[in-house]
């Protein structure tokens, strides 16, 4: 660290042009009257940008720097720090040579902080700087539970195989364990969670925004104590380890109450567990806020609102299909209608709405549910998938007769869903009178709207895509907000396909999915790939991105060096 004369942290600031002279006024008489550090005050109060602290640091101060979201942190080493020191003083140990331990630390000028490091290891400390957001995540991802360390002291005492037995009379330490994984999962937003074993260890994992990220890396030795205690929540078998199962639990965290899908899978090193998390709480959003542009929010609103016919959803497995649903249901909804659904499960509660969870093991199956709600007088029907060609066949004559029906279909376009009902034995004829339109979706990482900045987009791949000259490109360039991975939420990229005569005519004569896009797009329908381009135009996703969930990895390689 430079020792000589360098100027202060506030006037460094102030010459920069990252803090004017009155907000430095401002707080100086802040740190005074709290005895809080600058660094902190101007943080707090937001005056000056963390990005100018770190370079200040880096620049004047000579204290190197460490993007964290690049260095592989070894859990040993990590754990050289209390987690009580690590949490009070934004620190994370990164590696040890000899008696020296070096750390990232948030404040690399508070010497209090290096003293306690060095007490509480008994090494000398060197120390780079990152930032605040790293570090926390960091100590979230090693230190995730009180009490850990200490389970897997008593886990690997006398252990003798390498899937020791559970201990379940010390479960303490594993449910506040497995309780803040689920409170860490509910506060980044995660829709899932992925306990994965390893040979010597097991990581967590969270999909945030569609994409999975490590959370949590941890000491074998926890392991099967920790998908015991998992398997008790969800009603599972603790002694059977060969075969997948499956449950569910419901779980009230940081006030909101979920309900949880569990899914274990033998592998090689022990059972992988998968949580879905599902809110129950949250609240339906309206068509409006699903992210179709006007155009296509007219068609589908103009779909639904008829008295009857059947109107899909498709899309891959995480698209959100049923919150499509949802929204929809939500539109339509009054006392003047009936309206009856079939879910697995039931996501969100609707008001006024009546809902079903089947149940194949009991014998309620999508298929025999539908016909049962036949004999409930429904006005609109909603089946959570179309599996197989019985629920097909009940679906299309239920839209045949008076209801308007809503379902989910598993195929890669809007188009898809046409062929993939005539293979289900579905008659064109009927088909082609039913249907009243198809939509299918996406989802795409919204750019972070703390750290977006301009992105240049080449003139070849403009011209390769067909993009406006002037038209204006974002990306994120990662922040605290949101993980420092540049994306903070999700947007929906749709297409939307409205039945006409010409695509009827196509249903008459068995034509492929292909065929009937060209139809489609010949009419004006907006493709998955031009909404999501519309949409990184707008400024709300990424070209990277846009590119990444429709136009395949070519697309993606070739815009990933957008800058």
């Amino acid at each position: 660290m430079n020792q000589g004369r360098r100027k202060p942290l506030g006037q460094s600031l102030v010459e920069q042009g990252h803090l004017s002279p009155e907000a430095l006024a401002r707080a100086l008489e802040e740190q005074r009257r709290t005895g809080a550090s600058l660094r902190d005050v101007l943080l707090r109060l937001e005056l000056a940008p963390e990005e100018a602290l770190l370079d200040y640091y880096e620049d004047t101060v000579g204290v190197p720097r460490m993007d964290l979201t690049t260095y592989i942190l070894e859990p040993e080493i990590v754990r050289l720090v209390p987690e009580r020191v690590a949490r009070q003083f934004h620190v994370v140990p990164l590696f040890r040579i000899g008696n020296t331990i070096t750390v990232a630390m948030a404040d690399p000028l508070d010497v209090v902080a290096r003293d306690e490091v060095k007490q509480s290891t008994g090494m000398e400390v060197d120390v780079v700087v990152s930032p605040e957001g790293q570090i926390r995540e960091a100590i979230d991802r090693y230190h995730p539970a009180a009490g850990v360390d200490r389970l897997v002291r008593i886990g690997s005492h006398g252990a003798s195989s390498a899937e020791p037995e559970p201990r379940l009379e010390e479960d303490g330490p594993i449910i506040r364990f497995v309780n803040a994984i689920a409170q860490q999962a509910i506060r980044e937003g995660a829709s899932d969670v992925h306990f994965e074993p390893e040979e010597s260890s097991f990581r967590v994992r969270f999909r945030v925004d569609g994409v999975l990220r490590e959370a949590s890396l941890q000491s074998r030795e926890l392991y099967a104590s920790v998908v015991s205690r998992i398997k008790v929540m969800a009603a599972l078998d603790i002694s059977e380890r060969r075969l997948p199962q499956d449950g569910r639990f419901r779980l009230h965290v940081g006030g909101r109450d979920l309900d949880v899908r569990v899914s274990t899978f033998p592998t090689i090193h022990g059972e992988n567990v998968v949580l879905r998390l599902l809110d129950r709480s949250a609240a339906s959003i309206g068509m409006a806020e699903l992210g179709l542009l006007p155009e296509p929010l007219e068609v589908l609103a103009r779909m639904i609102d008829r008295p009857n016919g059947m109107v899909l959803v498709t899309g891959p497995t995480g698209s959100g299909k049923t919150t499509t649903l949802y929204a929809c249901l939500h539109r339509i909804q009054g006392v003047e209608r009936n309206i009856v659904t079939l879910e697995d499960p039931v996501e969100i509660h609707l008001p006024s709405v009546r809902q079903t969870q089947v149940d194949p093991d009991v014998g309620l199956t999508f298929a025999r549910g539908l016909r049962a709600l036949l004999r409930q007088d429904p006005d609109v029907i909603m089946v959570g998938e179309i599996r197989d060609a019985e629920t097909a066949e009940i679906s299309v004559r239920s839209a045949l007769t008076g209801h308007l029906l809503l379902a989910t279909l598993h195929t890669n376009d809007a188009a898809g869903a046409i062929p993939r009902l005539l293979d289900m034995d579905t008659e064109p004829f009927l088909l082609s009178s039913a249907l009243a339109g198809v939509v299918a979706q996406r989802l795409v990482r919204r750019v972070c709207d703390r750290c977006k900045t301009s992105a240049d987009v080449p003139r070849n791949l403009r011209e390769e895509l067909g993009l406006p000259a002037d038209a204006r490109f974002l990306r994120g360039k990662g922040c605290v907000a949101c993980g420092h991975g540049g994306y903070k939420g999700r947007v929906g990229v749709f297409e939307v396909l409205e039945m006409t005569d010409a695509i009827r005519e196509r249903i008459h004569g068995r034509a492929s999915g292909e065929e009937i896009a060209r139809t489609a797009r010949a009419e004006g329908m907006a493709t998955l790939k031009d909404d999501a381009l519309r949409k990184a135009a707008l400024g709300l996703t990424t070209l990277d991105e846009a590119l990444r969930v429709t136009a395949g990895d070519s697309a993606r390689a070739r815009s990933g060096a957008l800058r």
